[in-house]
C-alpha cells in the first residue's frame, strides 16, 4: 500500500505544478478536478470518509462546475468557429 500512496502523493504534486503552469483556463480547472479527486483517494486511504465524501462532491463537483459556469460567462470558453472568426477577423486587421 506504500507504492500505491507514493504514486498518488507523486500525482498530487503533478497535478498542483501542471495546474500553476497550464496556460488554458479550462485545462487548469479539469487538473485541478483530478487534484481533487487524488486528494479524495488519500483521504480514504488515511481512514477518513467523511472528508473524503467532502472533497470529492466539494473539490471535484461543486466548485468546478462553479468554475466551468464562471469561465463561461466570462466568455473565456470560445467555441472552434468562434476562435476561427476571431482570427480572420484579426487577419484582416492587419
Amino acid at each position: 500500500m506504500t507504492v500505491f500512496t507514493c504514486i498518488l502523493l507523486g500525482f498530487l504534486v503533478v497535478c498542483a505544478v501542471a495546474a500553476s503552469l497550464s496556460k488554458s483556463l479550462l485545462n487548469t480547472v479539469l487538473i485541478f478536478m483530478s487534484y481533487s479527486l487524488v486528494m479524495s483517494v488519500i483521504w480514504i486511504i488515511l481512514e477518513s470518509p467523511d472528508l473524503a465524501i467532502t472533497e470529492a462532491a466539494v473539490g471535484a463537483g461543486v466548485t468546478t462546475v462553479l468554475f466551468v459556469v464562471t469561465l463561461k460567462k466570462i466568455h473565456a470558453i470560445i467555441k472552434e468557429n468562434d476562435q476561427e472568426d476571431q482570427k480572420e477577423a484579426d487577419g484582416k486587421e492587419k
